[in-house]
């Protein structure tokens, strides 16, 4: 059963139809509607296509299911291909290898994650499959800032051009999704993910993760511990290339008052400038990068008696530690130290969104991001400290 939204663009008799819309908007049901109807009922030719196959798997298994129990069908399972007796077909595609498509005719081209693929997939590939039979196509998405998505999205609202229309959801238009699973949401995500992944704005903004940084930057740092004050620390190792950085944090004002980077020197040293650091502020927490080279450095300062707690960084755990440092200072939780090279890292710290629907952070290529590390690490500690179980 479709929703209103849903509902409405299926009415539309616009040839080609653009729909940027929010996560959990129901822009797969409303895909996979278009292409049965295409396909089963009308008995014509229709494609999904998605950026890679994993993708396209869950989509895959849906139609599977949803004509299992039809006479007259035909599945190949190898060529992800349902033959409908009459002349019906639907096939799931890849999009990652453009040229691979190349060859058929469609009625149908169904476009899923459209603004994750590449640009000329549309026109060079898809449109003229589109051609001699007159064929349609239906763009899903959500944005990723001003790119080819975004054109053809702009040509949807254009009066002009008589076969296009654009259709603008944000995930709230959803009846089936509760309004406080939404708030809670947005009470944990920060402004650039909400804007984006939610209310589906098209933003250019080149992926800048950390916003506000002049206004969070405290102008009278302390330089010794207050007393009743409880510090936290975060450590991002690093010998030659990279730099070692030690941020740390009064947990209690929710601000920096100590960064230290360096490189070039051996591990002992790095302890040492660590250990003394620790010991000026009283730090009571100290996370660290337990990557590479970084657990026997936390083994032995656990063995000179240092709080040192270990955090892997991979790619799943990086998200909601750099997410949690973006929206403290995004929010005035935590005010930041004015240090030029930490303001740099965070202003030059980068979001990308991959096919797949999840996020790679990191610095531009040949830019450093260790300070950002240590920092989020010392927060991650500050939020961890009102918790028994991070001093056991």
């Amino acid at each position: 059963m479709l929703h209103r939204g849903q509902t409405e663009v299926m009415a539309s008799r616009a040839r080609f139809k653009v729909v940027a819309c929010g996560r959990r908007w129901g822009k797969t049901e409303l895909g996979k509607t278009a292409l049965l109807l295409n396909s089963v009922k009308r008995k014509k030719r229709g494609w999904w296509l998605a950026p890679t196959l994993l993708m396209a798997s869950q989509v895959w298994r849906d139609l599977k299911t949803s004509v299992a129990r039809l006479p007259g069908i035909s599945i190949n399972e190898s060529e992800r291909r349902i033959d409908i007796d009459g002349g019906g077909l639907i096939a799931v595609r890849s999009a990652h290898y453009p040229d691979n498509l190349r060859g058929e005719g469609l009625d149908l081209a169904v476009l899923d994650e459209a603004a994750f693929m590449e640009p000329r997939l549309w026109p060079e590939i898809v449109r003229p499959m589109l051609t001699t039979t007159r064929g349609r196509a239906l763009f899903l998405s959500t944005p990723f800032g001003r790119n080819w998505f975004w054109e053809q999205f702009r040509l949807g609202l254009d009066n002009e051009a008589e076969d296009w229309i654009s259709y603008h959801f944000s995930t709230a238009s959803n009846p089936l999704i509760a309004s406080e699973e939404l708030q809670s949401i947005r009470r944990q995500t920060t402004e650039q993910v909400w804007r984006t992944e939610y209310l589906a704005e098209f933003n250019d903004d080149s992926g800048q993760v950390f916003r506000g940084l002049r206004a969070a930057v405290s102008s009278a740092p302390a330089a010794a511990p207050e007393a009743g004050h409880v510090y936290a620390a975060g450590v991002d190792w690093g010998r030659h290339h990279d730099y070692t950085a030690i941020a740390v944090i009064d947990v209690t004002a929710g601000r920096m008052v100590a960064l230290d980077r360096f490189n070039m020197i051996g591990w002992r040293l790095q302890r040492g400038r660590l250990r003394a650091l620790a010991a000026h502020w009283r730090t009571q927490l100290i996370w660290a990068e337990a990557n590479s080279i970084g657990a026997p450095n936390i083994e032995a300062l656990q063995d000179d008696g240092l709080p040192m707690r270990s955090f892997l960084t991979t790619s799943k755990s990086k998200s909601p530690l750099i997410e949690s440092l973006a929206l403290a200072i995004e929010r005035r939780h935590l005010r930041l130290l004015d240090d030029p090279v930490l303001l740099s890292e965070l202003a030059g710290f980068r979001l990308e969104r991959l096919p797949g629907g999840g996020y790679r952070y990191g610095a531009p290529p040949g830019g450093h991001d260790d300070t950002v590390i240590a920092t989020a690490l010392a927060w991650y500690g500050a939020q961890s400290c009102g918790d028994p179980l991070a001093f056991a």
